[in-house]
């Protein structure tokens, strides 16, 4: 999933502001998942401006599923 990743943040630059984290090397990203209950990789927990949590996807999700979403994020 990083590669579709990848492609996707420069079209969001300004606008989503993206992080990833690898959660079985970095603690911050472990805590991060027990936050918010995160029980599969991948998981994308996609928070608005005001940081409530507006949508979440887990699993493999095509490039285009993952580009509506980020789309609808305000």
């Amino acid at each position: 999933m990083k590669p579709v990743v990848d492609r996707l943040m420069p079209k969001y630059e300004g606008k989503v502001d993206f992080v990833l984290y690898e959660i079985e090397k970095d603690a911050t990203g472990e805590a991060l998942a027990e936050e918010y209950g995160v029980q599969f990789i991948p998981t994308f927990v996609f928070l608005n401006s005001d940081g409530t949590e507006a949508d979440r996807m887990v699993g493999e999700v095509s490039e285009s599923t993952l580009k509506s979403a980020l789309d609808r994020l305000e």
